[in-house]
């Protein structure tokens, strides 16, 4: 990321971070409970080239070193801007989020990335830096590379209140997680956001093996019967408890850790 927008990331996490005074800075090792998202909206020409090489040569082997937490870079398929590369961390703390960007300010990042930004266009047009706190339900995301790049579906509610994002977790908790897991899809994170757009909100990852695999999968949960009478059901207590829903499809990159 380049000065401003990594000054501005640092800035806004520096608002944040008297609500966390005192939590422990947590371990590598120990479960995700915050995960970043770091998108870079680019376009045609140079810019995913240089980004990509940026990511695979240089920012990805300097961020293992200092954080082992897992990473999932992925390219836009389908999206409100295309092209498009988001980076996704998990972080045991929000310390560990401030102290992993902190080390990232050194010299000679700024030294790599200036090397990047040679060239007749910037590397990239615009930069979005969101945090979002783990569910109680989500599951950990599994450290593991797949043979063949999988789809990654991100999926963003929007709910006007925080008494419907609490209706709607408590939806995905139960009954939806379960039609889901009838249906084939199996979402590796859930989260609320916590500093961001669009807040509130429920977003989360769902991998899937191709996009035949995703289309079948959602089809089989629309018919799925006892989801179609949780959701009435859940319309009657709390009403429309989704103002607005956002979803973009990516595919991991060659070089991810996670895949």
């Amino acid at each position: 990321m380049n000065r401003r927008s990594f000054a501005g990331a640092m800035a806004g996490l520096a608002a944040l971070r008297p609500l966390f005074a005192g939590q422990p800075a947590g371990d590598s090792s120990a479960p995700a409970r915050f995960y970043t998202m770091d998108r870079f909206q680019l376009k045609q020409g140079t810019q995913p080239g240089r980004m990509n090489n940026w990511f695979q040569n240089f920012l990805l082997p300097k961020m293992s070193k200092i954080h082992s937490g897992p990473k999932i870079v992925l390219e836009s398929v389908i999206a409100p801007h295309h092209p498009q590369i988001l980076m996704i961390a998990g972080f045991s703390s929000f310390e560990q989020i401030w102290t992993t960007l902190s080390a990232l300010n050194g010299a000679d990042v700024w030294q790599a990335w200036e090397k990047i930004e040679r060239g007749p266009e910037p590397p990239f047009e615009s930069q979005s830096f969101s945090i979002y706190q783990a569910a109680p339900y989500s599951p950990e995301i599994a450290a593991r590379r797949h043979d063949k790049p999988r789809y990654f579906e991100l999926r963003q509610y929007h709910s006007p209140t925080g008494s419907q994002l609490k209706a709607l977790h408590e939806r995905f908790a139960g009954p939806e997680s379960k039609a889901f897991h009838r249906s084939g899809i199996f979402p590796v994170l859930y989260t609320s956001g916590l500093f961001g757009a669009n807040l509130p909100n429920l977003t989360y990852l769902i991998p899937f093996d191709s996009l035949e695999a995703r289309e079948k999968a959602w089809d089989a949960f629309a018919a799925d019967p006892e989801w179609i009478k949780a959701r009435q059901e859940s319309i009657d207590a709390h009403g429309q408890i989704v103002a607005v829903a956002d979803l973009s499809i990516y595919r991991a990159t060659p070089y991810s850790p996670i895949s």
